[in-house]
């Protein structure tokens, strides 16, 4: 069968990436189209265009980029259209995807998600919208389920991707880790910026002003994929200050503490059972926006999935070095961190076992083999 897969961001690059493998295993003669990264590419198929290409973070750098974002839709429209799918599956990205679903529906085509848009955070009307164009919707969020019940919409719990990408991937040697990229011996705080320019340059700053307070630890940059070490330049400025790029589940496996952009890498850093300080910094115009139509009590997935405050999280104002290095020396301290290890292993269980992608590409290939039978 003929699969057209949409994802934007790392993330759904990496999600993306595990369903194409669990698709090839369940349909052997899949041809499968898509948008997404280095990845989902080295699976097979046939990439239409890379995430990096249409990355854009906030309002403000939407309404900014929107003539762009409006060529790359009806690109997308036209790819569909010649390639002639039996499903489109979408992979979060809800600005961009629902747009599609959309007119999809209009055109007769089977219309799957895997990893519902955010619905439950910011505009739930949009749920409504979901029921009409989306065929099948497949949750990695255990909350999600109850959720869509509210609306009367039947959506399938998979479980969470991130347990079988942590658990599947290579080993690392701690030892051999640090030579290889000239680290220290010094217990390692990793700092977790973000994938995009704008959040980077909020972020990074504030992170590298606790370098000269915590000299007995070393600071090491997770570089996002997307951004080459150029960008990254201007920020390392001291000695004990490290930069690797795309090996952030290396480093985490061998951190001490992380402090972590708001995001997927907030679960990701709780999987591998690192203290985390949470951080989140927009534009002005974008952040008075969101407070405006985002309803939740938290930002990181870690307190969502908990529904309590697990990590703390420092937000606009709150981010700040006297804030932060607060909070960094608090989860150094033994007795939170202790803490926070029970908290992290509890969260565990609620996402579920392992098998997310599996289970996901099960449903996708029995709905659509039923619907051409």
């Amino acid at each position: 069968m003929k699969y057209y897969i949409i994802a934007g961001e790392a993330s759904g690059d990496l999600h993306g990436y595990n369903l194409m493998k669990a698709l090839f295993k369940q349909d052997e003669q899949a041809d499968i189209r898509f948008w997404g990264g280095d990845l989902m590419q080295s699976v097979g198929g046939e990439l239409v265009m890379h995430y990096k290409e249409r990355q854009f973070m906030g309002f403000a750098e939407v309404a900014i980029n929107i003539r762009k974002i409006f060529a790359h839709i009806n690109l997308c429209k036209k790819d569909i259209k010649t390639f002639q799918p039996d499903v489109i599956i979408f992979i979060d990205n809800s600005g961009f995807n629902l747009r599609i679903a959309k007119w999809a529906k209009t055109h007769n085509f089977n219309t799957h998600y895997y990893i519902s848009p955010q619905v439950w955070a910011s505009r739930p009307g949009r749920v409504k919208k979901i029921k009409r164009d989306i065929d099948a919707m497949y949750c990695i969020l255990p909350f999600e389920k109850d959720f869509y019940e509210t609306y009367d919409y039947e959506v399938n719990f998979v479980g969470h991707p991130l347990i079988d990408a942590i658990a599947d991937r290579p080993q690392v040697d701690g030892k051999d880790f640090r030579k290889e990229h000239q680290l220290s011996d010094q217990p390692i705080i990793a700092l977790l910026p973000g994938s995009r320019k704008q959040e980077i340059t909020k972020m990074l700053g504030v992170m590298l002003s606790l370098v000269d307070d915590f000299k007995d630890y070393q600071f090491v940059i997770a570089g996002a994929p997307s951004q080459d070490f150029e960008f990254y330049k201007g920020f390392i400025k001291k000695k004990n200050i490290k930069f690797i790029s795309n090996k952030t589940y290396d480093l985490l496996s061998i951190s001490t503490a992380a402090l972590v952009t708001s995001g997927t890498a907030t679960l990701e850093t709780a999987l591998f059972k690192v203290p985390q300080v949470v951080c989140y910094k927009a534009s002005a115009i974008s952040y008075q926006i969101a407070k405006r139509i985002v309803t939740l009590k938290y930002i990181s997935l870690v307190n969502l999935i908990m529904d309590r405050e697990v990590v703390t999280e420092l937000i606009q104002g709150d981010l700040n070095k006297k804030r932060l290095k607060k909070e960094l020396t608090a989860i150094l301290d033994t007795k939170k961190r202790e803490q926070l290890f029970l908290d992290y292993y509890e969260l565990e269980k609620k996402l579920g076992g392992r098998g997310a992608s599996e289970n996901a590409a099960k449903l996708i290939v029995s709905k659509i083999s039923n619907t051409k039978n």
